[in-house]
Order: C-alpha cells, then sequence, then structure tokens
C-alpha cells in the first residue's frame, strides 16, 4: 500500500517538470545578409561609376549629381610629379596675377594662313575707324602674301612650314601668340584663318571679348574613336585618359591664358610626342584639336567658355567643314549663323549622343544682352580655290559678279511686266540681303552694288530717294 502510493507521488512529481522537447537547429537570417550585400553591391557601384545624366541624378537625390558625389568619399587622388608641381605653381602665379589695363586695350587679330589671305578686302573695311584698338599678326606657311590693306602691311611674323594634322599646326599658333604678347596694350588673342570672315562688326566684337571673363576655348569629351580614342597611355601620369578632351581649332583668348601656353613645355611635349597621326595601331592624333582643349580642361576649367565663338560647319560629316560658295552666301544663312545660341557637339561612338550647351556670356544668354540674339561673332570655312567665285559676292572685287549683282538689281527694283520664276526673285532677294548685311558690318558699300542701283529708273529720276535708301544701308 505504502509502496503503490510512493510510486504514485514520484510520477505526479515528475509530470510538474516540463516534457522534453526536440528543437530543431537555428534559422540563419538568409534575407538579412542578402539585403545587405545588395545596398553593399549598389553603394559601390554607384561609387566606381557615378550618374552620367541629371536625371539619373534626380533619382538618387533631389539635389542631382553633386550631393550624391558629396555623400560618396572622395576618389584618392595620385600624387604629382615634380614636373607637375613646378608646371602647376608657375601656371597658377601667372593666373593670380591681374591684368595691367593699358590706357586702350587691344585685340590681337591672328591670321594663320598658307599665303594671301582672300578676304582682306573686308577685314580692311572691317578694322577702318578703329585705329589703335587692335594689332594683327600674319603667319603665312607658304608663299609671302602681297597686300593692298595699310593693315596688313610688313605683318608677317617669321613663320614656319605647317603640316595639317601634325604638332607644327601648334607651333605656328604658338608662333602667333609670342609675337602678339610682346605688345603689352594686347589684351585678347583672336585665332583666324584665311577663310574667316567677321559677321558682326568691330566694336560689338571688341565689346564682345574685352568686357568677358573667360577665354572661348572649346573643350568637350569624346568617348568615341575620334575622342577618347586618339588618347595614348604614354601620355601618363600628367594626362590621363579621363582628362583628354577634344574641340575646334579657332579660340579666342585672354591675356593671361596665352601667357600659360607660352609657359607650358611639360604638357606641349606629351602632345608632341604622343599625338600625331600614323600612331600605334592604326591610330591618328591631331595635337591642334586635342592640345589646348586638354590643357585648359586640367589647369583652368573654370576659365574657358568651352566654345568657340568661330562658327565651324560640320554638318557634311567630312574631314574637312563644309565650303561656302557664293551661291551660299545668302540673308537667311548669316541670319542663321548669327542667331546660335547653343554649342552643339556630336560624339563620335556608336550611340553619336548630342551634346548641347548653352553659348553663355559671362554667366548669361548673349540674347540677353543684345537686340538680336547672336553668339556667333565669326565664321570660318576652308579656303577657297582662286579659281572659284568668291563666297562673298558683294565684296566687288570680281568683275564676273557685277552682272548677277546688276541683274538682281533690275529684277527686284525694276521687274519686268513678264512673270519671272519665283526660285530666280528669291535667290536675288537673298542676295541682296546679303549685300546689305555686309554694308552694315563694314560700314562700306559694295561698288558693284551702288553702280547697279544708279542704272533703275525710279533712282535715276529722283536720286534723293537713291540717297536715302543708300545711307539706310550703313
Amino acid at each position: 500500500m505504502m509502496t503503490a502510493l510512493a510510486w504514485r507521488l514520484r510520477m505526479k512529481d515528475r509530470q510538474i517538470l516540463p516534457p522534453h522537447r526536440h528543437r530543431s537547429p537555428l534559422k540563419k537570417p538568409t534575407w538579412i545578409i542578402v539585403l545587405v550585400s545588395l545596398v553593399s553591391l549598389f553603394l559601390v557601384c554607384a561609387y566606381v561609376y557615378p550618374p552620367q545624366n541629371s536625371a539619373a541624378c534626380y533619382v538618387f537625390s533631389s539635389h542631382g549629381c553633386k550631393a550624391l558625389q558629396n555623400w560618396l568619399p572622395p576618389a584618392p587622388s595620385r600624387e604629382l610629379t615634380d614636373d607637375e608641381i613646378a608646371s602647376r605653381v608657375v601656371i597658377r602665379d601667372i593666373l593670380d596675377i591681374p591684368p595691367v589695363i593699358p590706357k586702350t586695350p587691344k585685340i590681337a587679330f591672328l591670321f594663320l594662313t598658307p599665303g594671301a589671305l582672300p578676304f582682306e578686302k573686308l577685314w580692311d573695311k572691317f578694322f577702318q575707324g578703329h585705329e589703335g584698338k587692335f594689332s594683327v599678326y600674319v603667319h603665312a606657311s607658304k608663299d609671302k602674301p602681297v597686300h593692298f590693306s595699310r593693315y596688313f602691311f610688313n605683318r608677317e611674323i617669321r613663320s614656319g612650314k605647317v603640316v595639317w594634322g601634325t604638332i607644327s599646326m601648334v607651333d605656328a599658333e604658338k608662333r602667333l601668340l609670342a609675337n602678339a604678347l610682346e605688345d603689352p596694350d594686347n589684351l585678347h588673342f583672336v585665332l583666324l584663318s584665311d577663310s574667316c570672315i567677321p559677321l558682326r562688326n568691330f566694336d560689338y566684337i571688341y565689346n564682345y571679348l574685352l568686357y568677358t571673363n573667360v577665354s572661348f576655348v572649346d573643350s568637350f569629351e569624346d568617348p568615341g574613336p575620334h575622342g577618347s580614342g586618339r588618347y595614348s597611355e604614354h601620355m601618363l601620369p600628367e594626362v590621363e585618359k579621363k582628362d583628354f578632351r577634344k574641340g575646334a581649332q579657332w579660340f579666342t583668348m585672354k591675356r593671361q591664358h596665352a601667357t600659360i601656353i607660352m609657359a607650358d613645355s611639360l604638357y606641349y611635349t606629351k602632345f608632341r610626342i604622343y599625338c600625331k597621326p600614323g600612331m600605334e595601331y592604326g591610330r591618328n592624333c591631331y595635337s591642334d584639336e586635342h592640345y589646348l582643349p586638354t590643357f585648359f580642361h586640367i589647369l583652368d576649367p573654370a576659365g574657358i567658355a568651352n566654345w568657340s565663338v568661330t562658327h565651324v560647319d560640320w554638318s557634311e560629316g567630312k574631314w574637312h567643314p563644309k565650303a561656302y560658295r557664293s551661291q551660299d552666301v545668302t540673308f537667311e544663312l548669316m541670319r542663321n549663323i548669327t542667331s546660335i545660341v547653343d554649342s552643339v557637339h556630336v560624339t563620335s561612338n556608336e550611340r553619336k549622343e548630342i551634346q548641347i550647351r548653352p553659348c553663355l556670356w559671362n554667366g548669361n544668354q548673349p540674347a540677353m544682352l543684345l537686340s538680336s540674339s547672336s553668339a556667333i561673332p565669326l565664321a570660318s570655312s576652308p579656303a577657297i580655290p582662286p579659281a572659284s567665285s568668291p563666297a562673298i559676292p558683294t565684296a566687288g572685287r570680281d568683275e564676273t559678279t557685277r552682272p548677277l549683282i546688276a541683274s538682281c538689281v533690275m529684277l527686284i527694283f525694276d521687274p519686268p511686266p513678264e512673270p519671272q520664276p519665283k526660285m530666280k526673285i528669291l535667290r536675288c532677294r537673298d542676295r541682296l540681303r546679303a549685300i546689305a548685311h555686309i554694308s552694315k558690318i563694314t560700314g562700306r558699300l559694295s561698288p558693284a552694288y551702288v553702280e547697279a542701283l544708279e542704272q533703275v529708273p525710279k533712282f535715276k529720276k529722283n536720286p534723293s530717294l537713291l540717297r536715302n535708301y543708300l545711307r539706310s544701308l550703313v
């Protein structure tokens, strides 16, 4: 009896303890590991491959790319070489020296030409009445030109042979700059070809260039074969591929920038040796398209406008820009050129990306400062062969243009009773508008145009009417 009771009590005590349960091994928080890994991968990719367009930047931050770049740790910077340190010290000191403003500052017009200047008469009229505000320098690489304008007499400098696409083109530019820098009154320097013409009057260009805070040097990044594809790793460490830039040859620049070009030997040597036609792997590199854009991008990116004030038409996609013939020069063409307010570049890679940059003058659109929405004071096209008709048919220097001008004047001012082809009327109207436009630029009238107008019956009967009309042109 006692034994049975004791057994039941022992069983009751055992039931008080919780029964033993089989525990499975703890599960790893896999989803947390995956999430942390994805976030880490995202941050690494964002750091190594930052967004290249503003739309992507605003996905990550309402403040754009700058906020994202400021949040990420800075990229490690390499140690500068001794030559780089020496070069940057000299260039920094030159840029920090405030320019000495002369009583009458001048603009130096630097003409880079193989020989004669076909538009010398036009430039002569452009310069007239502005003596003391400009200086002229001519680098004739092949033939000594014969000048008829007093502004070009004895203005040739010692010239060297220039081969297209080689460093000799840069050497000629530096030679022009060096000679122009000898005159302390020259504060701005304009590089021109033999086929450049002014599209604005002297006062406009003078004020436009002297009252700006930047140099107009074209510089943009082209990831394609005709841009970064021309880069050579032999330029390392001073010139890295990410800093390699491309741009048009024609520049206008401040005196400080012209001076640092003269002071530079480090970057010039890199391009002289490692940027030339016929490089390794069949690549071609052209120093005149890459040296200055890369140089200023590395050393003073904020000091240049990244676009050129010289208009060059590359729309034909050839090795040379479009050459304007006499039939191309119309009022509509000049109006279109002088209405440009954006700098447009197309990359040479397969994507053919279009890069559009507003042409800003001291931080403002030029259209805000002027009555006309113009941003391009100059235009350039390849040299026109002597046998061709002149690109500006209004200059009155080619006798073959006189009959054409005379027929257009009679057609517009004294139309015949019989109907004329509409296209002929439109072409004549554009031609006469172009004459009037150039007359306003130069302040001078084309003799051929005046002679043709004198033969119009209504002007013969009323000479005062002709005088008033001619006065309106200039």
